[in-house]
């Protein structure tokens, strides 16, 4: 799509229970963006290798969620939302955002969701050791990745308040080009 236009494509990532799912469609409900749901896209589309029973899991095939998302993703205007985002090709994405909560909000969400406590713990380590964030610093140039703490109604208003704001501010300097 060398030369043409295209809308942007921002990604929402970060550890289970901090607000991804929300965030998305709040941003892509304020901005015509269209939401992905990953996670939703691996059950719909069996984009998956099984289900780890340990962890009541899918094991990801990331070559098929690559190939499915390959023609939507270049086509851009999406907001895509996963809790991991290695595997992701750095082309598709003009924002990576990597919500983070606090430990006190964290868990409660994971009970609520009737996580395994084995998988409430894993996902815990992960939030503490900030996982997602490393992987999105070291998979996207540093000045595309933003890292916004998502604990509250008014921080996710917030959120999606940078987020539309960054997204108008995109499309005018593409505009300009």
């Amino acid at each position: 799509m060398e030369g043409t236009k295209r809308d942007a494509n921002i990604l929402i990532t970060g550890t289970p229970g901090t607000g991804k799912t929300t965030l998305s469609e709040l941003v892509a409900s304020s901005t015509g963006l269209r939401h992905i749901n990953v996670t939703d896209l691996v059950k719909e589309k069996s984009l998956h290798e099984g289900k780890d029973e340990e962890f009541d899991s899918y094991i990801l095939d990331e070559d098929k969620v690559c190939d499915e998302l390959e023609d939507t993703m270049t086509s851009g205007g999406n907001v895509v939302d996963f809790h991991t985002c290695d595997f992701f090709p750095e082309r598709w994405f003009d924002l990576v955002v990597v919500l983070r909560a606090d430990n006190s909000i964290l868990y409660p969400r994971l009970v609520s969701r009737s996580y395994k406590d084995n998988k409430i713990q894993e996902n815990m380590e992960c939030e503490i050791m900030q996982v997602v964030l490393d992987e999105a610093r070291e998979s996207y140039k540093q000045e595309i990745v933003v890292e916004l703490t998502n604990n509250t109604v008014e921080e996710m208003e917030s959120n999606a308040s940078r987020i539309q704001q960054w997204l108008a501010s995109w499309r005018s300097n593409q505009q300009q080009q």
